[in-house]
């Protein structure tokens, strides 16, 4: 006897794919079943014609009477696939149903996940997910001795743009500074916003003091750029500074929250020199 192959069962959409298959089988072999019940019935419609103009012979009787007995047969066989199909397309397109369902939850959840590690309203990511970024790359450090730096950076005088233009045009400045900033970070580097005008950035496998330096030019350089806003009865021409504070691991502190809080007062000394930004390990010096 042939061996028959067994397949595996699918799930999701090789299923609904599979079922489909068969469906399509099923309803091609409905056809030909229906086919050969018209032929039998046309064979046996001939039959009884000779049999009732003719002489009869009981072996064309019992003949016709088999032939009869098989086209009920087939005619139920063809009544039972015509419900299997049905059954079949309902349970396609519950499955279709299933799948659609399965991604829209799939999607809100993905959308839901995106949402809480991502700022509304710049789309960088958030506190939460730098913190988590910040936890890996410091144990990725420690592992392999390298070094990575930590900026804190905040806008100088943004209050003044709220307290002047309003809000909407403050909002406008943050997603355009984002933006710029998301421009200068590698690939491998994150950026996030920290909260109101304040963000942080992480450096991986800096080198030297020289390629920090540089890094940071760079960003202050974008985010000094004029802001073109332009409104419905007014276009205005805003420029920003920022300044930052910058420490670095393992030099300034071997855990998350050093680093943040020597960045910090870092940031604040380059505020009040006006030097744009600020090595955490200069701290310690006179002011």
């Amino acid at each position: 006897m042939k061996k028959v192959k067994k397949i595996a069962p699918a799930n999701g959409l090789r299923a609904e794919a599979s079922l489909t298959h068969v469906l399509g089988k099923n309803e091609r072999v409905e056809d030909l079943v229906d086919e050969c019940a018209d032929e039998l019935s046309t064979v046996n419609a001939g039959l009884k014609r000779e049999l009732v103009s003719g002489e009869k012979m009981p072996g064309v009787e019992n003949a016709l009477e088999k032939s009869e007995l098989i086209e009920n047969k087939v005619q139920d066989a063809s009544e039972e696939l015509a419900e299997v199909n049905l059954a079949l397309k309902a349970e396609v397109q519950e499955r279709h149903a299933l799948e659609e369902k399965l991604a829209t939850v799939t999607k809100d959840g993905e959308d839901a996940r995106h949402a809480s590690l991502h700022d509304p309203l710049t789309g960088l990511p958030n506190r939460a997910l730098f913190n988590d970024r910040l936890s890996h790359a410091l144990a990725h450090a420690t592992r392999h001795g390298s070094t990575l730096v930590v900026m804190f950076l905040d806008l100088d005088d943004f209050k003044k743009i709220n307290d002047t233009h309003g809000h909407e045009v403050g909002d406008v400045v943050l997603r355009t500074v984002a933006d710029r900033l998301r421009e200068t970070t590698r690939n491998d580097d994150t950026v996030c916003r920290q909260g109101g005008d304040e963000f942080l950035y992480l450096l991986l496998e800096i080198r030297n003091l020289a390629d920090i330096e540089q890094v940071a030019e760079k960003i202050i350089n974008a985010v000094e750029a004029p802001c073109e806003i332009k409104g419905r009865d007014r276009n205005l021409s805003l420029s920003i500074k920022p300044s930052i504070g910058i420490s670095i691991f393992p030099h300034d502190g071997s855990t998350a929250d050093v680093l943040l809080a020597c960045a910090d007062k870092a940031m604040y000394r380059a505020k009040r020199e006006k030097s744009g930004f600020f090595f955490a390990e200069n701290l310690s010096n006179p002011d």
